[in-house]
C-alpha cells in the first residue's frame, strides 16, 4: 500500500501490532483496572491510553518530543515523574488491598474509583512515560519520507494509524482480563492475589522507568 509522503507503512502496521503484543506499563495498567473493578474500567483506561497516545503524536508531529529528548534535565523529569507515578499507583493497589478484612463482601473487595479519575489515570501513565517519548521520536521518522512535501501531516497520519490499532489491541485486552476476573469473582483468595501481583508489577516497572539510566 503506497501512501504520500510514508515509506513501508506495511511494515509499520505490523511493527506496531508487533509492539503492542509486548506487556509494559500501558498493559499492566489497563489489566490491573480490569481486574479490580471490571471490564468498564479496563475499557476505559485502554481510551485513556490511547489519549495519551494521541499527545505523544502530537508532540511528535511538531517537534514538542524533539525538544524534550535533547534537554537531558527536562527528560530526567519526566522520567522520575513517570517512575515515581507508577510505583505510586502500585503502592496504593498493595495497600488497599491490605486493609481488606476477611469478612468483606465482593463490592467491598473491589476499589471502585469514578470512570474519569481511571481515564485521567491511565493518560498521565502513558504520557509520564518516557520510553513512550522515545519510541515516538525515533520510530516514526523512519516510516516518513525525508523529501516528503508536508511531513507534519505525514506524522499525524501513522499517529492516527498507531492510536486504532492501539486502542483495538488495549480494547481487547480490557475485555479478556475483565473477562477471566469476573469468572474468578467467586474466590476472593485468587482474586486478591491477582490485585496484588498487578500492584507489585506497577512498582517494578516505575522503579526501573525511573531508576534505569537509559
Amino acid at each position: 500500500m503506497s501512501i504520500p509522503g510514508i515509506t513501508d507503512f506495511g511494515y509499520f502496521c505490523v511493527a506496531v501490532l508487533l509492539l503492542n503484543a509486548t506487556p509494559g506499563p500501558d498493559t499492566a495498567f489497563i489489566v490491573g483496572r480490569s481486574i479490580a473493578q471490571g471490564r468498564a474500567a479496563g475499557l476505559v483506561s485502554a481510551l485513556g491510553i490511547s489519549a495519551g497516545c494521541c499527545v505523544h503524536a502530537l508532540a511528535s508531529a511538531f517537534g514538542l518530543s524533539a525538544l524534550l529528548a535533547t534537554s537531558a534535565d527536562a527528560f530526567m523529569v519526566v522520567k522520575l515523574a513517570g517512575g515515581m507515578y507508577l510505583m505510586y499507583l502500585g503502592i496504593r493497589m498493595l495497600f488497599a488491598r491490605s486493609v481488606t478484612t476477611g469478612m468483606a463482601t465482593g463490592a467491598a473487595v473491589r476499589q471502585t474509583r469514578p470512570l474519569m479519575t481511571i481515564f485521567w489515570q491511565a493518560l498521565m501513565t502513558n504520557v509520564l512515560n518516557p520510553k513512550v517519548i522515545l519510541f515516538f521520536l525515533s520510530f516514526f521518522p523512519q516510516f516518513v519520507q525525508p523529501n516528503a512535501a508536508h511531513r507534519t501531516w505525514s506524522f499525524l497520519l501513522l499517529g492516527t494509524v498507531f492510536v486504532l490499532m492501539s486502542t483495538g489491541w488495549n480494547c481487547t485486552t480490557a475485555i479478556v482480563a475483565g473477562t477471566l476476573a469476573r469468572r474468578t469473582a467467586s474466590s476472593q483468595r485468587a482474586k486478591l492475589w491477582l490485585e496484588r501481583c498487578v500492584g507489585t508489577a506497577f512498582i517494578a516497572l516505575g522503579a526501573r522507568i525511573a531508576f534505569t539510566r537509559n
